[in-house]
């Protein structure tokens, strides 16, 4: 098989997942409307999506290893795509297990992923493989920036989200023919049992470099899909911009992602390394979370382009240097538990971070509140990676 097809297919998969999650938290202002709640409220929508993530991620490990990590992506579309149909209902009920849903057929994506390029990419090519798959997220939420908002202009917001869904089925029905090569190692009597759910964590706790990983994913994550579900609220409330171009600006944050996974995973690859790297990415995030939050609605807009820009490539850009750190450090044969139990993490900080966004900007009655919040968490971050690197460098570990 030639050694582009898997990435290819796996950044596919990983964008039209990132679509369906962020679907909702796009047209949230119209969503919010008809259903009687407060826009600011989308982020419980995220934070269940990520508990259903979470707990995804800790089966990766097993349902990988049983069914192929074709089979499991292809389930996890089915999921997003009934999820998505279960959100178009106008009762908030229903609108929370659709979220459970898109958060179990996310969950597993990265994973998967994980296992399929970590078998078939060269040990000198991880960084860069692993960054442009991982541009698959802004790639998604590009998608959902720039054609969610037309179509809520042509239909309305439910038939918008069936849309997305049939794209999501498309997307799974189109990955079948890879089944045959990328899921030949499937295990097939593999049993599931409730007690290898903490394997993943175990893994990661006893392993400094896998634990470093995981501890400034939680961070990042949280100024990640607050910066991603916000955004848009934030430009139309705050700021008085229109959807179609609030939703345009938050595809120019994901082009900054697109860019920064890609330029940081060779950056980390070839100069800094993966603790530098993250530390740098982690001061750009709080720069831009403070810079954004002083944004007027008079600036001109090259300059909200480029505030935006840098976020995105910072906030949005960290993902593929730490994806690759894992799999670099993972047992042989075992990137997906790895990833699965670091994900945790990550998911862990997705599910804290956009509702305290939302209560904080609920509070002070201004969503710059939230931003604000993020420069402290961002900061903190960057003073940990730094002390973390210089005692590194003092007392070297041969974990690490």
């Amino acid at each position: 098989m030639n050694n582009w097809l898997p990435l290819l297919a796996t950044l596919f998969i990983q964008a039209m997942v990132a679509m369906a999650l962020l679907t909702l938290p796009v047209m949230a202002p119209v969503a919010a409307k008809d259903l009687g709640v407060s826009p600011a409220l989308v982020g419980f929508y995220v934070s269940i999506t990520y508990a259903g993530a979470m707990f995804a991620s800790l089966t990766s490990g097993t349902t990988v290893s049983r069914f192929g990590p074709i089979r499991v992506s292809q389930l996890g579309l089915l999921l997003c795509a009934l999820g998505l149909l279960l959100c178009a209902s106008p009762w908030l009920p229903f609108v929370a297990l659709g979220a459970l849903l898109i958060g179990l057929g996310y969950g597993p994506i990265t994973p998967a992923s994980s296992q399929i390029l970590a078998r078939t990419t060269p040990p000198d090519q991880m960084g860069l493989v692993f960054s442009i798959k991982q541009t698959g997220v802004p790639v998604g939420a590009m998608m959902a920036g720039a054609i969610v908002p037309s179509l809520l202009l042509a239909l309305n917001w439910q038939w918008s989200l069936v849309i997305v869904a049939l794209a999501c089925l498309l997307s799974a029905v189109m990955a079948q023919p890879l089944r045959t090569d990328l899921d030949d190692l499937r295990q097939a009597n593999l049993p599931f049992q409730w007690g290898t759910l903490a394997n993943p964590i175990r893994m990661v706790l006893g392993h400094r470099a896998l634990a470093t990983m995981a501890a400034c994913s939680f961070m990042f994550s949280m100024v990640q899909m607050s910066l991603t579900t916000y955004l848009v609220t934030y430009l139309h409330d705050d700021l008085a911009y229109g959807l179609v171009s609030a939703g345009l600006l938050l595809s120019v944050t994901q082009v900054g992602g697109i860019a920064g996974r890609i330029l940081w995973g060779v950056v980390a690859d070839k100069w800094l390394g993966a603790q530098k790297a993250l530390a740098l990415l982690a001061a750009l995030m709080a720069s831009s979370s403070l810079a954004t939050a002083l944004l007027l609605p008079h600036l001109p807009i090259w300059g909200i382009w480029i505030v935006l820009i840098v976020f995105g490539a910072s906030a949005i850009g960290w993902n593929g240097v730490y994806l690759s750190e894992v799999a670099r450090q993972a047992p042989e044969g075992k990137a997906s538990v790895a990833t699965g139990g670091t994900l945790t993490f990550t998911f862990l900080g997705v599910v804290i971070g956009p509702p305290i966004f939302g209560a904080l900007s609920t509070a002070f009655g201004s969503y710059r509140a939230g931003f604000l919040a993020l420069v402290v968490t961002s900061s903190l971050c960057a003073w940990v990676l730094f002390r973390l690197q210089h005692a590194t460098n003092q007392h070297p570990s041969p974990q690490s």
